[in-house]
Formats: C-alpha cells, sequence, structure tokens
C-alpha cells in the first residue's frame, strides 16, 4: 500500500465533499504523519466506529500524533487537570461522569425556551437592519456563544471578551502561539468565573460542578474553556454552513420550509452531510489490533476521517447527495464511543430551533454575493464559512 504524507485537506468543486485526494482510499489505509510516525487513516464507517469504541485505542494527549502540518508543535505532555477528552479511563469517566449529571433533562428544557429567545432576539435584529447582514456575524456566532454562556452562568457583558479568544483559537491563520495563548485567555475567563460561582452560586453547570466539591480551580476552570470552545464554534459553523448548504439546494429547502416535522431529521442529514470536524479525531493503539483485514500495531498512531465515514456506501446509499428525508440515524458527526459529544442534545436543539426560525421568519433569504466569493478555509480546525452575507426581500 502507498504511504500518504500527511492529509491533503484541499477540497474540490463542491466544497462540502471530502477532498478528493482523500477519496477512493481502503477502510484503513497507511498515512505517514509530518512530524514522521507511520499510523492510519480509517475512512470507513464500520471500522470508525469500531475504532472509536476500542478501550484498546487511547486519546491521551502525550500520545496522539497530529496528521496535518501545523508548522512547529510544543513537545506533546499529559492533558491538563479537567481536560479530559486528551484523557482515557478512568481518569475521562471521572470527568464525564460530573458532567454528564449536570446536563439535567430540566436544565436542557430550560435551555431550549432560553434559545428561541436568544434566536428571535437575534432574528428581530436583523429584520430591523437596512441592507445585507453577514449571517455569521449577525447570527450564527452570536447564537451559540449566548447560549453556552448562558449554560454556564456567565454575564452577558463578557461574550465579546470569550468570542474574540475562540476567534484566534481556531483561526487558520493564527501562529500556535497565537492559539495557544488564545486557550489561556480562555481559561483565564473560566477562572474568573469559578471565583464568582463560589461566591454566589446560581442555577448553571459551572455553579453545579462548583457545588459537587469534587473539582479543583485549575480543573474546573479548563473543563469550562472545553464546553465554551466546543459548545461555540462546531455549532457555529454548522448554522452557517447548514444554511449555505440549504441555499445550495433550493429543492431542499422547500421540504425543510413546508414540514416543521422534517427539522429533526435535517439536523440529522446536516450532520452527516457537512461534517465539520473535518480533522480528526486522533487517536493512538495502545496494543495490536486486528480490523478490517489490517493489523494496528501498539503505538500507531490512528486518525479517523467523520467526513469520509458518513460518506460510506457500506452505510448511507448515495452518499454525496443531499437529502432531508434520509434516515441519517447513526451519523458519526458527534463522534462515537465514550468520548462522544456530551452536548449533542443541546446543539441538536440549537440548529434545530436557529435555522427552521431563521427561514420562517426571511422565507426569501438568499445570498447577497456571488457563490463563489463564500470562503471556507480548508485548512481550519472546524469547517465553516468565515463570511455569509445574506440579503431577503423588504
Amino acid at each position: 500500500m502507498t504511504r500518504t504524507a500527511g492529509l491533503p485537506l484541499e477540497r474540490g468543486g463542491c466544497p462540502y465533499d471530502p477532498p478528493p485526494a482523500q477519496r477512493g482510499m481502503e477502510p484503513i489505509a497507511p498515512l505517514t504523519y509530518p512530524d514522521g510516525a507511520v499510523g492510519w487513516f480509517v475512512t470507513g464507517y464500520h471500522e470508525a466506529r469500531a475504532i472509536l469504541a476500542d478501550k484498546r485505542v487511547s486519546s491521551r494527549s502525550e500520545l496522539l500524533h497530529v496528521p496535518i502540518d501545523l508548522g512547529p508543535m510544543p513537545p506533546r505532555k499529559p492533558a491538563d487537570p479537567g481536560v479530559f477528552t486528551g484523557m482515557d479511563d478512568p481518569d475521562h469517566h471521572r470527568y464525564r461522569k460530573l458532567l454528564t449529571g449536570a446536563f439535567t433533562v430540566h436544565r436542557m428544557r430550560l435551555l431550549e425556551d432560553r434559545v428561541a429567545e436568544i434566536v428571535d432576539e437575534h432574528l428581530a435584529a436583523m429584520a430591523a437592519g437596512d441592507g445585507a447582514v453577514d449571517l455569521v456575524e449577525a447570527f450564527a456566532r452570536p447564537v451559540p456563544s449566548l447560549v453556552i454562556c448562558e449554560l454556564l452562568g456567565a454575564p452577558w457583558e463578557r461574550r465579546d471578551e470569550f468570542q474574540r479568544h475562540s476567534a484566534v483559537m481556531f483561526s487558520s491563520d493564527a501562529a500556535v502561539d497565537d492559539r495557544l495563548a488564545a486557550g489561556q485567555g480562555v481559561v483565564a475567563f473560566i477562572a474568573d468565573l469559578v471565583k464568582q460561582k463560589r461566591a454566589e452560586p446560581g442555577d448553571d453547570l459551572l455553579s453545579d460542578l462548583v457545588a459537587s466539591g469534587e473539582l479543583t480551580d485549575e480543573e474546573l476552570a479548563n473543563i469550562g474553556m472545553m464546553l465554551l470552545v466546543a459548545g461555540f464554534e462546531t455549532t457555529r459553523n454548522m448554522i452557517a454552513l447548514g444554511t449555505l448548504v440549504l441555499l445550495d439546494n433550493p429543492d431542499q429547502l422547500a421540504k425543510f420550509q413546508a414540514d416543521p416535522d422534517l427539522t429533526a431529521n435535517a439536523v440529522e442529514e446536516l450532520m452527516r452531510y457537512l461534517s465539520v470536524i473535518h480533522i480528526g479525531p486522533i487517536r493512538t493503539a495502545l496494543e495490536d489490533i486486528e480490523i478490517g483485514g489490517v493489523t494496528i500495531k501498539a503505538g500507531d498512531p490512528i486518525a479517523v476521517s467523520i467526513p469520509l465515514a458518513n460518506r460510506d456506501t457500506a452505510k448511507f446509499p448515495d452518499p454525496d447527495i443531499f437529502d432531508l428525508t434520509r434516515k441519517a440515524t447513526g451519523q458519526l458527526g458527534f463522534g462515537h464511543g465514550v468520548h462522544q459529544c456530551l452536548g449533542q442534545q443541546l446543539a441538536r436543539v440549537e440548529m434545530r430551533i436557529a435555522l427552521f426560525r431563521l427561514f420562517a421568519r426571511f422565507p426569501g433569504l438568499r445570498l447577497a454575493v456571488p457563490r463563489s466569493e463564500i470562503h471556507s478555509p480548508d485548512n481550519a480546525s472546524i469547517l465553516g464559512p468565515t463570511s455569509l452575507p445574506v440579503t431577503w426581500p423588504r
């Protein structure tokens, strides 16, 4: 088998499709990483699920190899306290069980009402304007930002501070040192909140975690940073890119607008078709593993392609067709296994409410610039348009 030197990220004619150079590979293909490590690239749906669910495969930060060239990287080290996405069980489970308890049904129901209020407030502000608006800045960015701040009990007046740090963290143009500094800025933001919650607890997730008495301030700050980032950047890009793909497919948009009962199913198909997490997850084998006729050796790095797994014909017929009536149950946009996205139900609520109400309020929504001017950087950590100018009949 031919080895590839790092993942090619350049997309072809359709910006929603995985990079052409990644397609046509075996379900588990050899990959040479930019740092010279020799490992694997997993593109098959069933193989990806198996890898992500296998306890012989590690998420530990100090073992991971990045499959794309990000320039000079700091030495690998264990995850900071509280950053459980870079840990294996039992450390991972200790943190996750505390958060699972905080994501209560009651809190999710309250947040659903608040999501609707936040969405309607921003749609009203858009309607009050005169000309075209950038949907990223006017809607897709602030809605999930305010929702996650609501979840954590962060004050409204500090949302811009968080958004500035987050923008640098996920910028495709920012230097690694700047990204790391921005991450520390988010940690400092949460550390201030932790102090406030210890003095004046509220009805929010961060107050619950403080009250548990099981976490240090450092752990709380790092957990809050992960939740802010995970709950903001991914949903922002899904709302923006979801809007764009609906505009690009007017027949599907017409179905979406005509049938409110289709909205939940539409979210699953959008997650499958778009797969904004387009680099990774990345893992490392702890033992020799036989899967799909391939032997992955202990110590081998593994990169899983969510976009390609979600386009695997072994799971989804005609996978390159965007079809809101498709039963996309089992799509891997939220991951799989013990590290599956903790806030996936909240993300579904945000996308469902935001997209349906957007097109209900502005049924004639259209791009305000030529389609060729909409740019989604191939090398961004999370795929999505940098701006999305739109307008509508007035």
